[in-house]
């Protein structure tokens, strides 16, 4: 399968170099100059837990995708929230009537941006519990162990998808047919929309802030604004499962040492977050449907302060 990368970073690289491996045909495309750089010169290089390999891909900037450049079967959409509109408009030249994307994107609100570029029923939605890194330019670092969840937008296609399953069973990505992977995405949503904003405002990791004498009544109070908005949705996230998998985190001999990656975005690398498609998707979406989300919506607000005040880009 002729397959594009839409967002070559960490995890992108991680999918990137499973599929290549597979023996598809993988297409990188990356803003990042020095990345871009890196693999033109010195391959894509990947640290696994076994096993180093390194992986002649060609790279673009989306800028560089030009009219000469053939369409693709597949584009496995991994940029930030904030740039995906910007990255399908640039690439539109590998985007045929019968190009599928799979958007593996965190947060709320992607299905009414790609559908300005490919129709509905060729979009196919996902989550993964895979991991990756970056050493540096070009150098990924992909330990441990995951799978992807994935199902189409529209039942016309399951066909395809189906197709992509295999692709993906072949690279060992461990993929998995859902029948409503809409329910998976509202729940990282969820789960993200407590640990991102309040660890990066607290300015602590996940188990400093699961020790707050406060940390309980906020996330309540968090998650039943994201069950409500859901609920108009027709997605049904039960309120006290939502909890115990926010408290599930806090334990320091698992998640809990790790600061989320917002925090990462925002407070290590001064780089702007993804805080309008997660608490800023519940507060809109509470909005239109007249259900008052006013910790979605303050959270929302202090991280823009907060980034303004970085001075984030």
């Amino acid at each position: 399968m002729r397959i594009a990368i839409a967002g070559a970073g960490a995890m992108g690289s991680r999918i990137g170099l499973m599929l290549h491996e597979a023996g598809n045909e993988v297409l990188l495309i990356d803003r990042w100059p020095e990345h871009i750089e890196a693999i033109r010169k010195n391959g894509l290089i990947g640290d696994f837990d076994d096993r180093k390999i390194v992986a002649q891909l060609p790279i673009y900037s989306p800028e560089e995708i030009i009219e000469e450049h053939e369409t693709v079967d597949l584009i496995v959409a991994l940029t930030k929230s904030m740039q995906l509109e910007q990255m399908f408009h640039d690439i539109q030249p590998i985007i045929g009537s019968k190009t599928f994307v799979f958007c593996l994107l965190n947060g709320l609100g992607h299905e009414e941006t790609l559908a300005k570029f490919v129709p509905k029923e060729n979009i196919i939605f996902g989550t993964t519990t895979w991991t990756a890194g970056l050493a540096g330019p070009g150098h990924a670092k992909l330990a441990g162990s995951g799978s992807i969840e994935m199902e189409n937008l529209a039942p016309s296609g399951k066909a395809f998808t189906l197709e992509v399953l295999e692709v993906f069973q072949k690279a060992q990505l461990n993929p998995i047919y859902s029948q409503n992977v809409r329910y998976s995405i509202w729940k990282k949503a969820c789960i993200n929309g407590t640990l991102n904003g309040l660890c990066t405002i607290l300015d602590c990791n996940i188990a400093e802030f699961g020790s707050l004498t406060v940390a309980r009544e906020i996330i309540e109070t968090l998650v039943a604004e994201f069950v409500a908005v859901a609920e108009v949705e027709r997605i049904h996230l039960d309120h006290t499962e939502m909890i115990d998998a926010i408290e599930a985190t806090y334990d320091p001999k698992t998640q809990g040492l790790h600061f989320p990656s917002m925090y990462q975005d925002l407070i290590r690398n001064q780089r702007k977050t993804e805080i309008d498609y997660i608490n800023g998707a519940v507060w809109k979406k509470g909005q239109l449907a007249g259900i008052h989300t006013p910790y979605c919506a303050f959270l929302t607000q202090l991280i823009h302060g907060k980034e303004e005040l970085l001075k984030a880009k």
